[in-house]
C-alpha cells in the first residue's frame, strides 16, 4: 500500500508553524485551482443539465480526505464532500495507486441522489498520496423508471436509475471496460452520459497538476501542513463567529406542499442551539420518511446547514473541512432528512431549498439583520423525454431544465430578481439553444406582475416559462413547490405569490400539482410560474418613491401599489398623489395598531 502523506503538526485550533503571507498565497492558489477546474468541466461537458444549467461542483482535499477548497459552483454540494471521502477510504484505503480514477452515485454509499456522480482520482507525489481531486455532476440520465432518472412519485431507490457504489473507473491507469459498457448499455443518452463523466474525469486531472504545481514552488512538507493549518484557521474564523452570536434555543418549521405522491404536506422542522463557540442543528420533529423521491440523504442535509451558517457570517473564510468541526447535525435516521434503504432520493433538491428557508427562518431570530426572507423556494426542475426522428433514425431525447430564480427581500433592499437560489448557482437553459437542440419551443419567458412578496423591501418576481412540444409524445415530469405555502415574509413583510402548473392544449387548460409525473403530446405546452420571494418589513414603510419606481418598470400595478403598499398612483402621468398616499398610509397605520 501506498501510504498517505500526514500533516507533521497537530491538528487543532492552529498553531502552525506556516507564516500568514504562505497560508494566503496557498489558500488562494487552491481555489483558483478548484476554479480552473470547474471551468474544465463547463467548457468539455456535453448536457444541457451541465454545460448550461450548471449543475455541478469541484473540490480539492488532502491526504486525509478532509476538503480544502471548493470551485465557485453549486453550494449544495458543500457537505457532500467529507462524507463521501468516508465511505471511499473505508473501502478503498489500503488500494489506492497511481493512475486510479474511482467513481460513485449510491445515495447508500456516500453520494446524495443517483443522478449525481462523484469522481475522484487520488494525487500522489513521489509515491505517496498528497491530495484528492473530486468532481460532481448531474447528469441528463442514468437510467431508472422515467427519462432523466427523476421523478418525484418514485417510491424506491431502484426507480431512480443505475446505483454505482465506490468502484475503480480507471485502474492505475487502464480503464474499466466492463463498467463503461454497464454504463452505456443502462442509460438513455449514453453520448451524453459518457461525455460528461470524461469531462469530470479532465477537471480532476486539471486539479492534480495544479497541486503538482504548488507542491514544485513550496515543497512537500509546507503544502501539507498549510493545507491542515487551512483547515484549522477556517474552524478559528467560525467558532469566533458563532462565540459573538447569543446563547440559546431558536426554532422554526416550514413546509413542502406534498410528499411527491400526491400526500399531505411535509413537515420540516429545526431547532439551532448557539452553546458558546458551537452550533447544534436539530432536524428532530420532522416528518417521517416519506413514499416520493425527495427523501434526503444526511449529507445533503448537513451541506444545508454549513451553507446557511457559511451565508450569514461576516468574515470570509475559506471552504475547508474546517467549516464542519463547530458544527453538530442531529437528523433522525428514518426521516425526511436522513433517509434509510430503499428511500427513494432522486428529486431531494427540494427537501434542501426547503430547509434552507427553515434554517434561515430560525437564524433570524438570531441575526436578523442579516437573513433575507424566503426565496423562490429553490429551482423549479421540468424533465420532457422521449424519441424523435433524426437522419431517418429515432433517438431517445431528455430535456433537462432547472429554471432559476429570485430572491427573498433582505433586510437593507429587495431581493433579486433573475437570479438563481443562493444555494445552486445554475442558469436557465438559453432559448436558443433548448430550440435547437430539443423538439420544443419556449413561447413565453419572463417576470410576473406583483408576484414578489410586498414589504419596506419588496421580495424579487417570480419567473414564468412555457415548453411547447412540437412533435411526438414525451414524458413529463416536474418539481416546484411553494403553491399551497408560499416563501414567507420577515419582520411584517408579506409572502411572495405562489406558483403554479398548467397543461395547456388548445381547447382546455389543466392545473396540474406542484410535483408530477405525466405525459404530453404534439402541440401542447406545459406553463410554470415560479412563486415570488417573501418582503422584509412593513410594505408602509416603503418609500413612496420605491413603489413608483417599480410601477414605472411594470413590476407593480396601479393597484397593488394601492392596495399592499398604501401609495396612490396617478395613472395618467404615473406620479404620487402626495396627499391621497399620505392621508391612506395614515388610515392604515390607525388600523393596524388596532
Amino acid at each position: 500500500m501506498i501510504k498517505s502523506v500526514k500533516a507533521s503538526s497537530k491538528k487543532g485550533h492552529g498553531d502552525f508553524k506556516i507564516d500568514p503571507v504562505t497560508r494566503e498565497i496557498i489558500q488562494n492558489a487552491l481555489a483558483s485551482a478548484a476554479d480552473e477546474m470547474a471551468m474544465a468541466l463547463y467548457r468539455t461537458a456535453y448536457s444541457t443539465i451541465v454545460r448550461d444549467c450548471l449543475d455541478y461542483s469541484t473540490s480539492l482535499c488532502n491526504a486525509e480526505g478532509e476538503m480544502i477548497a471548493q470551485g465557485v459552483t453549486t453550494p449544495l454540494h458543500l457537505g457532500s464532500i467529507p462524507f463521501a471521502m468516508k465511505s471511499l477510504f473505508r473501502k478503498y484505503k489500503e488500494d489506492m495507486f497511481p493512475g486510479d480514477i474511482f467513481i460513485l452515485n449510491d445515495p447508500f454509499d456516500g453520494g446524495m441522489h443517483i443522478p449525481d456522480i462523484f469522481i475522484v482520482k487520488p494525487i500522489f507525489w513521489e509515491k505517496e498520496i498528497t491530495a484528492f481531486a473530486v468532481s460532481t455532476a448531474h447528469h441528463l440520465d442514468l437510467g431508472g423508471r422515467l427519462p432523466g432518472s427523476s421523478a418525484c412519485d418514485n417510491t424506491e431507490i431502484f426507480q431512480d436509475g443505475l446505483r454505482i457504489p465506490w468502484l475503480k473507473l480507471y485502474n492505475q491507469g487502464k480503464p474499466d471496460e466492463a463498467l463503461f459498457t454497464i454504463l452505456r448499455t443502462n442509460v438513455r443518452v449514453p453520448r451524453m452520459t459518457i461525455g460528461d463523466v470524461r469531462a469530470q474525469m479532465s477537471a480532476c486531472t486539471i486539479g492534480e497538476r495544479a497541486i503538482h504545481e504548488i507542491i514544485q514552488r513550496y515543497g512537500l512538507k509546507t503544502f501539507t501542513n498549510c493545507t491542515t493549518a487551512l483547515i484549522a484557521y477556517t474552524e478559528t474564523l467560525l467558532r469566533r463567529e458563532i462565540e459573538s452570536w447569543p446563547d440559546g434555543n431558536y426554532s422554526f418549521t416550514d413546509y413542502m406542499d406534498s410528499d411527491g405522491v400526491g400526500g399531505p404536506p411535509v413537515r420540516l422542522h429545526v431547532k439551532i442551539t448557539i452553546k458558546g463557540d458551537s452550533l447544534t442543528a436539530d432536524f428532530t420533529g420532522s416528518e417521517k420518511q416519506v413514499r416520493g423521491a425527495i427523501n434526503c440523504t444526511l449529507s445533503f442535509t448537513a451541506s444545508v446547514v454549513a451553507l446557511c451558517i457559511r451565508s450569514v457570517m461576516q468574515e470570509d473564510i475559506p471552504n475547508t473541512a474546517g467549516l464542519f468541526r463547530p458544527l453538530r447535525i442531529v437528523a433522525p435516521a428514518g426521516t425526511v432528512v436522513n433517509g434509510e434503504m430503499p428511500a427513494a432520493s432522486s428529486m431531494r433538491g427540494i427537501t434542501g431549498f426547503r430547509l434552507i428557508d427553515a434554517v434561515f427562518g430560525a437564524l433570524a431570530s438570531i441575526l436578523p439583520h442579516r437573513v433575507f426572507a424566503a426565496s423562490e423556494g429553490g429551482n423549479t426542475l421540468v424533465i420532457i423525454g422521449g424519441q424523435r426522428e433524426q437522419q431517418a433514425q429515432v433517438t431517445p431525447y431528455v430535456y433537462y431544465e432547472l429554471l432559476s430564480g429570485t430572491w427573498g427581500a433582505r433586510p437593507d433592499r429587495d431581493g433579486n430578481d433573475g437570479l438563481c437560489h443562493i444555494a445552486n448557482v445554475s442558469a436557465n437553459i438559453p432559448i436558443e439553444q433548448a430550440e435547437c437542440e430539443y423538439p420544443i419551443r419556449i413561447k413565453r419567458y419572463g417576470f410576473v406582475k406583483d408576484s414578489g412578496g410586498a414589504g419596506q423591501f419588496r421580495g424579487g418576481l417570480a419567473i414564468e416559462r412555457e415548453w411547447h412540444l412540437l412533435e411526438g409524445k414525451a414524458h413529463l415530469a416536474i418539481r416546484s413547490d411553494r403553491r399551497d405555502h408560499p416563501p414567507y415574509g420577515l419582520y411584517g413583510g408579506k409572502p411572495g405569490r405562489g406558483s403554479t402548473n398548467q397543461l395547456k392544449e388548445s381547447t382546455r387548460e389543466q392545473v396540474l400539482p406542484t410535483m408530477i409525473s405525466t405525459s404530453m403530446k404534439q402541440n401542447e405546452s406545459i406553463y410554470h410560474r415560479q412563486a415570488g420571494g417573501g418582503g422584509w418589513g412593513s410594505p408602509l414603510s416603503r418609500l413612496p418613491q420605491s413603489v413608483q419606481r417599480d410601477v414605472i418598470n411594470d413590476k407593480v400595478s396601479i393597484e397593488a401599489a394601492r392596495s399592499d403598499y398604501g401609495v396612490i398612483i396617478k395613472e395618467d402621468t404615473l406620479e404620487i398623489d402626495e396627499s391621497r398616499t399620505k392621508e391612506l398610509r395614515k388610515k392604515r397605520e390607525k388600523t393596524k395598531d388596532h
